[in-house]
Protein backbone atom coordinates (compact mmCIF):
# COMPACT_ATOMS: atom_id res chain seq x y z
CA UNK A 1 0.00 0.00 0.00
CA UNK A 2 2.84 2.42 0.71
CA UNK A 3 4.25 2.25 -2.58
CA UNK A 4 1.01 2.75 -4.43
CA UNK A 5 0.35 5.67 -2.16
CA UNK A 6 3.77 6.87 -3.33
CA UNK A 7 2.88 6.10 -6.83
CA UNK A 8 -0.01 8.44 -6.38
CA UNK A 9 1.86 11.62 -5.37
CA UNK A 10 3.95 11.05 -8.52
CA UNK A 11 0.70 10.80 -10.76
CA UNK A 12 -0.37 13.72 -8.90
CA UNK A 13 2.30 16.21 -8.89
CA UNK A 14 1.11 18.49 -12.21
CA UNK A 15 -2.17 19.10 -9.94
CA UNK A 16 0.12 21.33 -7.98
CA UNK A 17 2.51 23.12 -10.72
CA UNK A 18 2.25 25.80 -9.67
CA UNK A 19 1.73 26.12 -6.10
CA UNK A 20 3.46 25.57 -3.00
CA UNK A 21 2.61 22.34 -0.07
CA UNK A 22 2.35 24.05 2.85
CA UNK A 23 1.08 21.33 4.88
CA UNK A 24 1.10 17.85 4.69
CA UNK A 25 -1.34 15.42 6.99
CA UNK A 26 -1.56 11.68 7.92
CA UNK A 27 -4.65 11.04 8.50
CA UNK A 28 -7.93 9.05 8.76
CA UNK A 29 -7.59 5.18 10.18
CA UNK A 30 -4.46 5.05 11.95
CA UNK A 31 -1.34 6.40 10.10
CA UNK A 32 0.44 6.37 13.43
CA UNK A 33 0.64 2.06 13.07
CA UNK A 34 3.19 2.72 10.20
CA UNK A 35 6.61 2.22 10.30
CA UNK A 36 8.88 5.23 10.74
CA UNK A 37 10.64 4.75 8.06
CA UNK A 38 7.61 4.48 5.58
CA UNK A 39 6.39 7.73 6.96
CA UNK A 40 9.73 9.40 6.02
CA UNK A 41 9.53 7.60 2.80
CA UNK A 42 6.17 9.05 2.03
CA UNK A 43 7.18 12.59 3.15
CA UNK A 44 10.05 12.61 0.83
CA UNK A 45 8.05 11.34 -1.99
CA UNK A 46 5.84 14.61 -1.30
CA UNK A 47 9.43 16.76 -1.01
CA UNK A 48 10.54 15.01 -4.30
CA UNK A 49 7.66 15.98 -6.23
CA UNK A 50 5.96 19.15 -5.32
CA UNK A 51 7.48 22.62 -4.26
CA UNK A 52 7.15 22.79 -0.96
CA UNK A 53 7.16 26.39 1.30
CA UNK A 54 10.21 26.56 3.65
CA UNK A 55 8.48 25.20 7.37
CA UNK A 56 5.83 22.94 6.22
CA UNK A 57 3.05 21.60 8.95
CA UNK A 58 3.46 17.96 8.69
CA UNK A 59 0.91 16.25 11.18
CA UNK A 60 0.26 13.03 12.33
CA UNK A 61 -3.06 11.66 14.16
CA UNK A 62 -2.48 9.26 16.61
CA UNK A 63 -4.26 7.54 19.63
CA UNK A 64 -2.67 7.15 22.84
CA UNK A 65 -2.24 4.08 22.70
CA UNK A 66 0.18 4.29 19.58
CA UNK A 67 2.53 6.67 21.59
CA UNK A 68 4.75 5.42 23.35
CA UNK A 69 7.64 6.80 24.33
CA UNK A 70 9.99 5.17 22.16
CA UNK A 71 7.63 6.06 19.22
CA UNK A 72 7.35 9.65 20.33
CA UNK A 73 11.13 10.13 20.35
CA UNK A 74 11.06 8.30 16.69
CA UNK A 75 8.62 10.40 15.53
CA UNK A 76 10.39 13.63 16.46
CA UNK A 77 13.78 13.43 15.17
CA UNK A 78 12.01 12.90 11.49
CA UNK A 79 9.79 15.80 9.65
CA UNK A 80 6.63 15.37 11.35
CA UNK A 81 6.28 18.76 13.67
CA UNK A 82 2.73 18.71 14.77
CA UNK A 83 0.90 15.64 16.34
CA UNK A 84 -2.91 15.62 16.85
CA UNK A 85 -3.90 13.01 19.48
CA UNK A 86 -7.35 11.48 19.94
CA UNK A 87 -7.76 11.58 23.82
CA UNK A 88 -11.66 11.80 23.82
CA UNK A 89 -11.65 12.20 27.13
CA UNK A 90 -9.91 11.95 30.91
CA UNK A 91 -12.64 9.46 32.21
CA UNK A 92 -11.86 5.34 32.29
CA UNK A 93 -16.17 5.27 31.91
CA UNK A 94 -16.47 7.46 29.26
CA UNK A 95 -13.42 5.90 27.20
CA UNK A 96 -15.12 2.46 27.83
CA UNK A 97 -18.52 3.35 26.89
CA UNK A 98 -17.04 4.73 23.42
CA UNK A 99 -14.87 1.68 22.73
CA UNK A 100 -11.70 3.29 22.95
CA UNK A 101 -8.51 1.27 22.73
CA UNK A 102 -6.39 3.16 25.24
CA UNK A 103 -7.53 4.57 28.87
CA UNK A 104 -7.12 7.62 31.20
CA UNK A 105 -3.58 6.82 31.95
CA UNK A 106 -1.98 6.03 28.81
CA UNK A 107 -3.92 9.14 27.96
CA UNK A 108 -2.28 11.02 30.78
CA UNK A 109 1.40 9.49 30.27
CA UNK A 110 0.94 10.13 26.34
CA UNK A 111 0.57 13.43 26.63
CA UNK A 112 3.13 14.02 29.32
CA UNK A 113 5.94 12.37 27.09
CA UNK A 114 4.73 14.11 23.85
CA UNK A 115 5.33 17.85 25.57
CA UNK A 116 8.47 17.10 26.35
CA UNK A 117 9.53 16.84 22.49
CA UNK A 118 6.83 18.31 20.71
CA UNK A 119 5.82 22.18 20.76
CA UNK A 120 2.82 21.86 18.90
CA UNK A 121 0.22 19.25 19.93
CA UNK A 122 -3.15 19.20 18.99
CA UNK A 123 -6.13 16.89 21.35
CA UNK A 124 -9.39 16.11 20.89
CA UNK A 125 -11.82 15.88 23.38
CA UNK A 126 -16.11 14.77 23.32
CA UNK A 127 -18.60 16.42 25.19
CA UNK A 128 -22.21 15.44 26.06
CA UNK A 129 -21.13 12.27 26.57
CA UNK A 130 -23.89 10.35 28.58
CA UNK A 131 -23.56 8.28 31.62
CA UNK A 132 -23.96 4.58 31.76
CA UNK A 133 -26.70 3.45 34.53
CA UNK A 134 -24.72 1.42 37.93
CA UNK A 135 -26.31 -0.28 40.47
CA UNK A 136 -29.82 0.00 39.88
CA UNK A 137 -29.62 4.05 39.65
CA UNK A 138 -30.96 5.77 36.95
CA UNK A 139 -28.58 6.32 33.53
CA UNK A 140 -27.88 10.56 33.22
CA UNK A 141 -26.51 12.88 31.56
CA UNK A 142 -22.85 14.17 31.86
CA UNK A 143 -22.48 16.52 34.50
CA UNK A 144 -20.93 20.07 33.93
CA UNK A 145 -18.19 19.29 36.59
CA UNK A 146 -16.76 16.29 35.23
CA UNK A 147 -17.13 18.21 31.72
CA UNK A 148 -14.88 21.08 33.31
CA UNK A 149 -12.59 18.26 34.64
CA UNK A 150 -12.07 17.24 31.56
CA UNK A 151 -11.21 20.45 30.30
CA UNK A 152 -9.10 21.34 33.46
CA UNK A 153 -6.62 18.45 32.85
CA UNK A 154 -6.28 18.96 29.09
CA UNK A 155 -5.27 22.62 30.03
CA UNK A 156 -2.87 21.34 32.72
CA UNK A 157 -0.54 19.86 30.04
CA UNK A 158 -0.03 23.09 28.47
CA UNK A 159 -1.31 21.81 25.00
CA UNK A 160 -2.09 24.58 22.06
CA UNK A 161 -4.74 23.25 20.40
CA UNK A 162 -7.83 21.90 21.06
CA UNK A 163 -10.71 19.90 18.85
CA UNK A 164 -14.40 19.51 20.36
CA UNK A 165 -16.90 17.57 19.37
CA UNK A 166 -20.43 16.78 20.81
CA UNK A 167 -21.17 12.88 20.85
CA UNK A 168 -22.73 11.61 17.54
CA UNK A 169 -24.46 8.39 17.49
CA UNK A 170 -24.65 6.39 14.52
CA UNK A 171 -26.99 3.36 13.32
CA UNK A 172 -26.02 -0.23 13.89
CA UNK A 173 -23.08 1.09 16.59
CA UNK A 174 -23.00 -0.19 20.32
CA UNK A 175 -24.05 2.98 21.87
CA UNK A 176 -27.01 2.78 19.65
CA UNK A 177 -27.98 -0.36 20.86
CA UNK A 178 -27.28 0.38 24.70
CA UNK A 179 -29.61 3.49 23.71
CA UNK A 180 -32.15 1.68 22.54
CA UNK A 181 -31.83 -1.00 25.65
CA UNK A 182 -32.14 1.81 28.08
CA UNK A 183 -28.57 1.02 29.54
CA UNK A 184 -27.72 4.86 28.56
CA UNK A 185 -30.29 8.21 27.79
CA UNK A 186 -29.82 9.59 24.54
CA UNK A 187 -27.39 12.38 23.89
CA UNK A 188 -29.34 15.69 24.58
CA UNK A 189 -28.95 18.73 22.46
CA UNK A 190 -29.61 21.37 25.19
CA UNK A 191 -26.70 19.26 27.62
CA UNK A 192 -24.27 19.63 24.51
CA UNK A 193 -24.95 23.21 24.37
CA UNK A 194 -24.29 24.21 27.87
CA UNK A 195 -21.28 21.88 27.27
CA UNK A 196 -20.24 23.94 24.48
CA UNK A 197 -20.82 27.38 26.51
CA UNK A 198 -18.89 25.85 29.17
CA UNK A 199 -15.87 24.85 26.94
CA UNK A 200 -15.81 28.37 25.40
CA UNK A 201 -15.99 30.06 28.00
CA UNK A 202 -12.87 28.14 29.82
CA UNK A 203 -10.83 28.13 26.57
CA UNK A 204 -10.59 31.55 25.86
CA UNK A 205 -10.26 32.48 29.78
CA UNK A 206 -6.91 30.82 28.68
CA UNK A 207 -5.80 33.19 26.07
CA UNK A 208 -7.34 29.94 23.23
CA UNK A 209 -8.71 31.86 19.71
CA UNK A 210 -12.05 29.85 18.95
CA UNK A 211 -11.07 30.19 15.21
CA UNK A 212 -13.37 27.47 14.13
CA UNK A 213 -16.67 25.74 15.23
CA UNK A 214 -14.55 22.78 16.91
CA UNK A 215 -11.13 24.23 17.27
CA UNK A 216 -9.41 26.14 19.70
CA UNK A 217 -5.76 27.92 19.05
CA UNK A 218 -3.24 29.71 20.83
CA UNK A 219 -1.92 32.03 18.80
CA UNK A 220 0.37 30.79 16.09
CA UNK A 221 -1.01 27.61 16.55
CA UNK A 222 -4.26 26.64 14.87
CA UNK A 223 -4.29 23.94 12.66
CA UNK A 224 -3.16 25.37 9.00
CA UNK A 225 -4.19 21.95 7.43
CA UNK A 226 -7.36 22.23 8.46
CA UNK A 227 -8.03 26.18 8.30
CA UNK A 228 -6.85 25.70 4.57
CA UNK A 229 -10.27 23.14 3.96
CA UNK A 230 -12.14 26.22 5.58
CA UNK A 231 -10.68 29.06 3.72
CA UNK A 232 -11.27 26.93 0.51
CA UNK A 233 -7.65 26.23 -0.69
CA UNK A 234 -6.88 23.78 -3.07
CA UNK A 235 -5.70 20.57 -1.42
CA UNK A 236 -5.35 16.87 -2.64
CA UNK A 237 -5.84 13.40 -0.78
CA UNK A 238 -3.92 10.86 -1.40
CA UNK A 239 -5.06 6.98 -0.69
CA UNK A 240 -8.07 4.90 -0.43
CA UNK A 241 -11.41 7.28 -0.06
CA UNK A 242 -9.14 10.50 0.04
CA UNK A 243 -11.06 13.50 -1.08
CA UNK A 244 -9.44 16.22 -3.16
CA UNK A 245 -10.88 20.16 -4.18
CA UNK A 246 -9.55 22.58 -6.94
CA UNK A 247 -11.44 25.60 -6.51
CA UNK A 248 -14.21 24.22 -9.50
CA UNK A 249 -14.51 20.47 -8.51
CA UNK A 250 -14.40 18.10 -6.31
CA UNK A 251 -12.77 14.47 -6.54
CA UNK A 252 -12.42 11.42 -4.60
CA UNK A 253 -10.70 8.25 -4.23
CA UNK A 254 -12.47 4.72 -4.37
CA UNK A 255 -12.93 2.95 -0.69
CA UNK A 256 -12.14 -0.61 -2.26
CA UNK A 257 -8.23 -1.25 -0.38
CA UNK A 258 -7.79 -3.91 -3.75
CA UNK A 259 -9.90 -1.95 -6.19
CA UNK A 260 -7.66 0.87 -5.35
CA UNK A 261 -4.20 -0.77 -5.70
CA UNK A 262 -4.98 -2.17 -9.00
CA UNK A 263 -5.95 1.28 -10.62
CA UNK A 264 -2.65 2.43 -9.31
CA UNK A 265 -0.62 -0.39 -10.83
CA UNK A 266 -2.34 0.11 -13.72
CA UNK A 267 -1.36 3.96 -13.94
CA UNK A 268 -4.93 5.00 -13.72
CA UNK A 269 -6.20 7.25 -10.92
CA UNK A 270 -9.08 5.78 -9.43
CA UNK A 271 -11.31 8.82 -8.35
CA UNK A 272 -14.23 9.94 -9.68
CA UNK A 273 -14.95 13.80 -10.07
CA UNK A 274 -18.02 16.55 -9.61
CA UNK A 275 -17.70 19.61 -10.88
CA UNK A 276 -19.29 22.18 -8.83
CA UNK A 277 -22.10 24.62 -9.32
CA UNK A 278 -22.72 28.21 -8.77
CA UNK A 279 -24.59 27.25 -6.26
CA UNK A 280 -22.54 24.46 -4.67
CA UNK A 281 -19.94 27.04 -3.86
CA UNK A 282 -21.45 29.27 -2.79
CA UNK A 283 -23.30 26.93 -0.04
CA UNK A 284 -19.83 25.39 1.00
CA UNK A 285 -18.24 29.17 1.37
CA UNK A 286 -21.17 30.26 3.61
CA UNK A 287 -21.11 26.63 5.82
CA UNK A 288 -17.49 26.69 5.86
CA UNK A 289 -17.38 30.87 6.30
CA UNK A 290 -19.61 30.75 9.35
CA UNK A 291 -17.71 28.08 11.42
CA UNK A 292 -14.45 30.68 11.29
CA UNK A 293 -13.65 33.46 12.49
CA UNK A 294 -12.87 34.81 9.12
CA UNK A 295 -17.07 34.64 8.63
CA UNK A 296 -18.72 35.44 5.71
CA UNK A 297 -18.02 38.89 2.98
CA UNK A 298 -20.61 40.04 1.63
CA UNK A 299 -18.63 42.13 -0.83
CA UNK A 300 -17.04 38.38 -1.70
CA UNK A 301 -20.52 36.88 -2.17
CA UNK A 302 -20.86 39.49 -4.97
CA UNK A 303 -17.97 39.42 -6.86
CA UNK A 304 -17.66 35.94 -6.70
CA UNK A 305 -21.07 34.74 -7.16
CA UNK A 306 -23.71 37.49 -8.38
CA UNK A 307 -26.02 40.05 -6.63
CA UNK A 308 -28.72 37.33 -7.29
CA UNK A 309 -26.57 35.60 -4.52
CA UNK A 310 -25.96 38.38 -2.36
CA UNK A 311 -29.26 39.88 -2.41
CA UNK A 312 -30.52 36.50 -1.23
CA UNK A 313 -28.40 35.73 1.61
CA UNK A 314 -29.17 39.20 2.71
CA UNK A 315 -32.95 38.31 2.91
CA UNK A 316 -32.73 34.90 4.35
CA UNK A 317 -30.15 36.38 7.62
CA UNK A 318 -32.58 38.97 8.73
CA UNK A 319 -34.29 36.89 10.92
CA UNK A 320 -31.07 35.79 12.46
CA UNK A 321 -29.69 39.33 12.53
CA UNK A 322 -32.89 40.49 14.27
CA UNK A 323 -32.87 37.77 16.89
CA UNK A 324 -28.84 38.27 17.82
CA UNK A 325 -27.57 34.64 16.18
CA UNK A 326 -25.75 36.73 13.70
CA UNK A 327 -24.21 39.83 13.64
CA UNK A 328 -22.13 42.41 10.55
CA UNK A 329 -19.04 43.14 11.54
CA UNK A 330 -18.01 45.78 8.26
CA UNK A 331 -19.37 43.69 5.74
CA UNK A 332 -18.66 40.72 7.40
CA UNK A 333 -21.32 38.27 8.56
CA UNK A 334 -20.72 36.14 11.31
CA UNK A 335 -22.44 34.12 14.14
CA UNK A 336 -22.93 36.01 17.95
CA UNK A 337 -21.65 33.85 20.95
CA UNK A 338 -25.35 32.82 21.40
CA UNK A 339 -25.62 31.85 17.70
CA UNK A 340 -22.16 29.67 17.24
CA UNK A 341 -23.67 26.49 18.13
CA UNK A 342 -26.42 26.66 16.05
CA UNK A 343 -24.06 27.79 12.75
CA UNK A 344 -25.24 24.35 11.22
CA UNK A 345 -28.61 24.77 11.30
CA UNK A 346 -28.34 28.41 10.20
CA UNK A 347 -25.91 28.05 7.22
CA UNK A 348 -28.42 25.27 5.83
CA UNK A 349 -31.24 28.08 5.87
CA UNK A 350 -28.78 30.74 4.13
CA UNK A 351 -28.28 28.20 1.39
CA UNK A 352 -29.31 28.29 -2.01
CA UNK A 353 -30.83 25.73 -4.04
CA UNK A 354 -32.38 24.89 -7.83
CA UNK A 355 -30.90 28.64 -8.76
Amino acid sequence: MVLALAKEIQMRKSEFENESIETIYFGGGTPSILPISDLRFLIDQVYKNYKMVENPEITLEANPDDLSEERIIELSNSRINRLSIGIQSFFEDDLKLMNRAHNAAEAKRCLEVATQYFDNISLDLIYGIPVPSQNGEQAKQMSNEKWKQNIETALSFGIPHISSYALTVEPKTALKKMIKTGKIPEPKDEVAQEHFMILVEILEANGFIHYELSNFGKENYFSKNNSAYWLGKKYIGIGPSAHSYDGVSRSWNIANNSLYLKSIQENQLPSEKEILSVSDRYNEYIMTGLRTIWGVSLSRIENEFGLTYLEYLKKQSQKYLNDDLLFLEMDILKPTSKGKFLTDGIASDLFMVNV
